[in-house]
């Protein structure tokens, strides 16, 4: 039997497989979630470097944040890393959801993503 874990890693080899199949050279949109914050970072997979990132432990955001598990921090991070992005002179990326559900945190992540003027 298959552990929790071992589905979960399944489920993001697969998302990854299809992303990497219809990105077209886009960079990605790649989304880390844990319990207490989220990591979101614009990686150009042809040369595997990050061309911007942002999550709810770094500096600027800290004190923005009262805690970083929560929709409205996600929505906080949405906005910064596509102002990072647009400023790098990112507009198309591919949204990586890694193993998880689109919904809750992820799917506030990447609303605000689109709203702040990233297309994907």
């Amino acid at each position: 039997m298959n552990s929790l874990r071992d589905l979960f890693e399944r489920r993001k080899q697969r998302t990854r497989y299809e992303i990497k199949k219809k990105a077209c050279g886009k960079p990605r949109l790649s989304v880390f979630r844990s319990d207490k914050h989220i990591y979101v970072q614009v990686i150009d997979d042809t040369t595997g470097r990050t061309l911007a990132s942002s999550s709810s432990v770094a500096k600027d955001m800290k004190g923005k944040l009262k805690n970083g598990s929560s929709m409205e921090a996600a929505v906080a991070i949405g906005k910064d890393v596509a102002e990072k992005a647009l400023k790098a002179g990112i507009k198309d990326v591919v949204f990586d959801r890694g193993g998880y559900i689109y919904h809750g945190r992820v799917k506030a992540l990447a609303d605000a993503a689109r709203e702040a003027g990233l297309n994907f």
